[in-house]
């Protein structure tokens, strides 16, 4: 009888016998042993299954991975043998005593079953200790039986260990800077796919697959393939210094950008817009010419083609941005005092006109923090007066609530007529909300109304045009009350009715809804039995107004002239509207920081010849070459020479009269008269003289 036979019937396995000198040994077997150490397979090429708990029945001896832990790491010897693993070690791993020896079993009705083969130590040191660990964790009550816990019972635990308080509002440190600027709330498409769809929105501009166009991606713009290819026209940025937190930057010229920036002025002179669509033709990424040209355009009612040269505008700037530029981040500071710096401002604020005349307010709104961002303290396109209207607009009450409150104390927001009105405006509109908590709705009508109380008493004159501009007959207690009266509106300073007439232009019609005239007469009559029982505010609001709007500054008439509303413009002072206002370039800093100066031009304006004068007058094209005097005859008449001309003196003064003679000829003959057709009855002298 061999050894395994009779290891059989003692009930013993192969390793548990004391350890010897030569235990340690691995000893080769037959392949008649081999083929005894396999599992008999039973009927139908199946192996007998055991029923015991206690190890798995391997071949291999270097197989260390136990079937319980095949989720847990990989397979350490990939080889398969002709007996595969077949049970899975249930519970009651075997544990190794202190003198070295292998635990014997405790069941001895195993005699019936096939024993498993001779393992390596290291194999065996593995199992035990994943056990190890599974048992500490399930000591320490980590996780369940199953392995799973509450969710919400981890979530009070948490909150009770840290001393958090519960859920609710974020605190202010904690939420996102109030200029920050969101990435995909610059694209009108988010808003307009929001309104109607993703297929209305994008409809034929899905490009086919076989015609798609990877263009260079932005977040201004959106490249369109019928631009022209894009080549850097010489624009750059650099930054200038970093401190406290902030990035100030500046845009760049090279010697191509800045002569061609030359021929734009020079094309702005002439009055001819052809002049700029030919510079245009070699420089097509020009952007002064851009926006200079887009006016045009909007002036003759192609707002299509407007928009679309701001935008190729956008994408000029846009592709020289420095890689520290940020849009999003609102420490990244523009200078307008610099030249090269205004014309990204003004394509921005272009565009964000262009974004809210087509039904975009949420994006006219990011691109106004945009803008406010890049200069805040100065705001030299005084963005404050606007960024109300759209966040009304737009229905970021929150949003409008929130930059009150935290720039009230050091900018004074509620001296101006727009704050002061539209704050308790989105208050009110906050607390019509149905899905906002009852006192939350309380808490904002509460407010709205104590601040369109104050609002009215600081700017009385505002209420009067506001229902002439509603179409509310006022009722006759309030016209005939000496606070609202035509006296409230005359008596104010001339840059208060500047801002007010500045408001109600842009935003009387947000009051037109029959809930906010409720509302806004419930506390009008409020602020007159204020006035009337001798409210010492009054008085104050009074003598506030008188000192505050003295003159305004120079940002707010850049505003005005930007924003075009006609009740605004009209209010301008004498002085602004006196002088030349460049489309490209309204109302210049005072203390301009040039970079590169434009050379002197020798024409004959400079010269100041009457003839050139005269004929520039009526040729704005026609120019006349400046050269020195002649020997022996005067300077004045030193004009019209060339180099190839005959004889030593030029051109005589007869013939420079010859040639200004053939010019006015030149354009008489381009002159055509259109014939009208007039009635004789309605022009009965006819020819005759004027008086």
């Amino acid at each position: 009888m061999s050894r395994r036979a009779l290891r059989r019937l003692r009930g013993e396995q192969r390793g548990q016998e004391p350890l010897g000198p030569g235990a340690l040994q691995f000893v080769l077997h037959d392949d008649d042993d081999a083929e005894e150490e396999c599992p008999q397979q039973g009927p139908g090429g199946r192996r007998a299954r055991g029923t015991g708990k206690e190890g798995v029945r391997v071949n291999n001896r270097f197989e260390l991975i136990n079937i319980e832990d095949l989720d847990e790491g990989p397979v350490v010897n990939g080889g398969r043998t002709d007996c595969p693993l077949t049970d899975t070690v249930a519970s009651g791993s075997k544990r190794r005593p202190q003198g070295g020896r292998t635990a014997t079993k405790r069941d001895g009705n195993v005699a019936d079953r096939a024993v498993p083969p001779e393992q390596s130590s290291a194999s065996g040191k593995l199992r035990k200790k994943k056990r190890k660990q599974k048992n500490k964790k399930n000591a320490a009550g980590e996780t369940s039986e199953d392995g799973l816990e509450d969710i919400g019972r981890i979530l009070e635990r948490i909150e009770d260990g840290s001393g958090s308080r519960r859920p609710g509002p974020p605190p202010l440190s904690s939420r996102k800077h109030v200029l920050y600027v969101e990435h995909r709330h610059l694209n009108p498409d988010t808003e307009l796919k929001r309104y109607f769809g993703a297929r209305a929105v994008l409809g034929e501009q899905r490009p086919r697959q076989r015609q798609r166009v990877y263009p260079k991606s932005s977040w201004l713009t959106t490249p369109k393939s019928t631009w022209p290819r894009y080549s850097k026209p010489g624009l750059s940025m650099r930054l200038l210094e970093s401190k406290k937190g902030r990035s100030c930057f500046a845009f760049e010229h090279n010697e191509e950008y800045q002569q061609t920036q030359h021929k734009f002025l020079a094309a702005v002179e002439s009055m001819e817009p052809n002049n700029i669509v030919v510079l245009l033709q070699t420089s097509p990424y020009h952007v002064d010419s851009l926006l200079q040209l887009s006016d045009a355009c909007r002036f003759q009612e192609d707002q299509e083609m407007a928009r679309d040269l701001v935008e190729r505008a956008l994408h000029s700037m846009e592709c020289a941005f420095h890689p520290l530029f940020s849009l999003t981040s609102g420490t990244c500071r523009l200078d307008y005092r610099r030249p090269e710096n205004r014309s990204f401002y003004l394509a921005l604020y272009k565009q964000m006109t262009f974004l809210e005349k087509r039904g975009c307010p949420r994006t006219a709104l990011e691109y106004c923090k945009l803008i406010l961002s890049l200069e805040p303290d100065e705001d030299p396109l005084c963005m404050l007066l606007l960024v109300d209207h759209l966040a009304l607009r737009a229905r970021s009450y929150e949003y409008l609530i929130r930059l009150f409150q935290e720039w009230e104390a050091h900018r004074n927001l509620s001296q101006l007529p727009n704050f002061a009105f539209s704050v308790p405006l989105a208050y009110f509109l906050l607390s019509q909300q149905a899905e906002l908590p009852e006192q939350e709705l309380s808490s904002a009508r509460e407010q709205a109304s104590v601040l369109v109380q104050q609002a009215l008493l600081m700017f009385p004159g505002v209420l009067m045009p506001l229902l002439e501009y509603c179409s509310v007959r006022p009722d006759a207690a309030v016209a005939s009350h000496r606070f609202f009266g035509p006296d409230a509106e005359i008596s104010q300073p001339p840059a208060l009715s500047q801002l007010v007439s500045l408001y109600l232009g842009r935003s009387h019609f947000l009051w037109k809804e029959p809930a906010t005239m409720s509302w806004l007469e419930e506390n009008v009559r409020k602020v007159l039995q204020a006035v009337d029982a001798g409210d010492p505010a009054v008085e104050a609001c009074e003598s506030r107004r008188k000192v505050l709007y003295q003159r305004a500054p120079r940002n707010i008439h850049r505003h005005v002239v930007l924003s075009e509303i006609k009740e605004a413009v009209a209010a301008l002072p004498p002085d602004v509207t006196t002088q030349s206002v460049l489309g490209f370039d309204p109302l210049p800093p005072l203390d301009t920081i040039y970079s590169y100066v434009r050379p002197e031009r020798l024409s004959p304006v400079s010269h100041g010849n009457t003839i050139a004068l005269f004929f520039r007058s009526l040729l704005p094209n026609y120019t006349m070459e400046v050269r020195g005097a002649g020997p022996g005859r005067p300077a004045a008449w030193a004009q019209g020479e060339r180099p190839d001309d005959g004889g030593a003196g030029g051109l005589n003064p007869d013939q420079g009269l010859n040639r200004l003679m053939l010019a006015v000829r030149d354009m008489m003959a381009n002159f055509h008269f259109r014939d009208l057709e007039v009635p004789p009855e309605d022009n009965p002298e006819g020819d005759g003289e004027w008086d």
